[in-house]
């Protein structure tokens, strides 16, 4: 198969659970791993007589997100029923919007391997309220918990404009860290906050001829890791598949496939229904929703600026490289932190060493964000200058940082000081220092003066034993300076 000629096929729908205290069209609470349908009611049971009402920060989350994907905000939008039968919607029919919907016709920038970027088009952001979840877990019967039913969701279509696995993680793990910046979603996957479902086919070259393969809808995907590999597969499988029964887009049928993360292939679950076979007309209990110039520009003032965009303004201006740049940016709260510690005087590139290799593994193990860990950006400022100084070094910044994070109020230098941590880069006293050494390793230098191979490892020693003598309170950059003078 080496030799075939095709090209693969994405769009991409992504379902976002929006982070509201409580349901899109009742007053049921939102909470994740509570007892089983706990936190339901007559409205999200889809009782009879029930009226429901729409959940104002919701769509005002909704339009954010839309503004950010830089779509068209409607000014008018209604409210659609979606009409089909699972036992996880008790209503039969989910409260969705089909022809108008709350924002369309957007675009997203996304980071390529190569470091360039490509645009990605965004077909509609729309609004609709979630199912509840099956449980296949209880032995020959199955189980239904309904308290997710009802929640927030908002479901974003982008174009089919992604032609590899990796374009498609990319994507996915922007929008990610969009909204989470916009704060309008933990965006979990554990606890499915965050579900994605890629469409795929092939363009396949025969004999001059183009055949695309039947369109396929990987279902409820709930990591980077199943949506790249579930995409890799499929490729492989559709093409074995065109060549075992010639089937095109216009001979086949456009189905949905499940990932089984085990065995790490797609199976068929259904032959794919058509927006006629939902039966969508417009939902006689709910009003539409029309949105002022006012709503509109009070809900733009909320924008933040955004991970991919804040990114590269931190390479560009701070010169970072790309991936410190992105570890930075992943979460807004370490970002604004580490341009705090900047603005405080710090370097930024210490900075950055401090943030990403000491204040992120501290944070991890304390189960918190770096801000989280309550260190004033001030006294990671005054660190980065005791190193860039030589006051301390980057070892002993490290052990500083450790205290810092259990005694957040103690300023560096202190503990720089009880801790016997302040590096000495007096010449006099480290000339001292060397010229013992010297003395008592008449054979590193003479390796070192020989100039041979064993001048750099020789050089090393001799340095390693200044560091001993002085038990790492030695500025390294101003021993090499010594050693480099007496050895000359």
């Amino acid at each position: 198969m080496d030799h075939l000629q095709y090209k693969v096929v994405v769009g991409l729908e992504i379902h976002v659970q929006l982070c509201t205290k409580s349901k899109m069209f009742c007053s049921c609470a939102v909470e994740f791993g509570q007892p089983p349908n706990s936190r339901v009611c007559p409205v999200c049971l889809g009782m009879p007589g029930v009226l429901p009402v729409m959940n104002k920060q919701a769509l005002e989350y909704a339009v954010l997100v839309g503004l950010a994907l830089n779509c068209e905000i409607a000014a008018f939008t209604k409210w659609d029923r979606k009409s089909y039968y699972y036992p996880d919607l008790p209503k039969n029919y989910q409260i969705s919007q089909y022809d108008l919907p709350l924002s369309a016709g957007g675009f997203i920038e996304i980071p390529l391997e190569s470091g360039k970027s490509k645009t990605i088009r965004i077909i509609r952001a729309h609004l609709e309220e979630d199912a509840g979840k099956n449980l296949h877990t209880a032995g020959n019967f199955s189980q239904v918990d309904l308290n997710r039913a009802g929640t927030p969701l908002l479901e974003i279509v982008t174009e089919p404009d992604m032609n590899t696995a990796a374009e498609v993680r990319a994507l996915a793990v922007e929008l990610q860290r969009m909204v989470r910046y916009l704060g309008v979603s933990e965006a979990d996957m554990q606890k499915g906050h965050m579900r994605f479902e890629p469409n795929v086919n092939l363009i396949i070259a025969k004999d001059g001829i183009e055949y695309r393969t039947p369109i396929v809808e990987i279902k409820n995907l709930n990591s980077f890791r199943a949506l790249e590999k579930s995409i890799d597969y499929e490729v492989s499988r559709q093409i074995d598949e065109f060549f075992e029964t010639g089937k095109t887009l216009e001979t086949g049928t456009k189905s949905t496939r499940g990932w089984d993360d085990v065995k790490e292939v797609t199976v068929l679950q259904r032959e794919k229904e058509d927006a006629p076979d939902y039966r969508y007309f417009p939902d006689p209990d709910l009003v539409p929703v029309q949105l002022s110039k006012e709503w509109l520009e009070e809900i733009k003032s909320r924008l933040c600026e955004l991970p991919i965009h804040k990114q590269l303004r931190f390479v560009n201006e701070y010169g970072l490289n790309d991936y410190d740049a992105g570890v930075l940016t992943a979460d807004r709260s370490t970002a604004e932190y580490f341009e705090q510690v900047v603005a405080q005087g710090g370097d930024a590139k210490r900075a950055c060493n401090i943030i990403t290799q000491d204040l992120l593994k501290l944070a991890n193990e304390k189960g918190c964000t770096v801000v989280g860990l309550r260190i004033p950006a001030n006294h990671i400022a005054q660190l980065c200058k005791m190193v860039v100084m030589g006051v301390a070094s980057a070892t002993a910044a490290t052990t500083i940082t450790t205290i810092m994070s259990g005694s957040p109020d103690k300023p560096p230098e202190v503990i720089a000081r009880e801790r016997n941590l302040i590096q000495k880069s007096d010449v006099g006293e480290l000339e001292a220092v060397v010229d013992q050494v010297l003395a008592e390793n008449p054979k590193a230098v003479e390796d070192v003066t020989s100039g041979g191979k064993k001048s750099s490892k020789a050089c090393g020693f001799l340095l390693g034993q200044v560091m001993q003598k002085t038990k790492g309170q030695a500025n390294p950059k101003v021993v090499s300076e010594i050693l480099a003078k007496k050895l000359e």
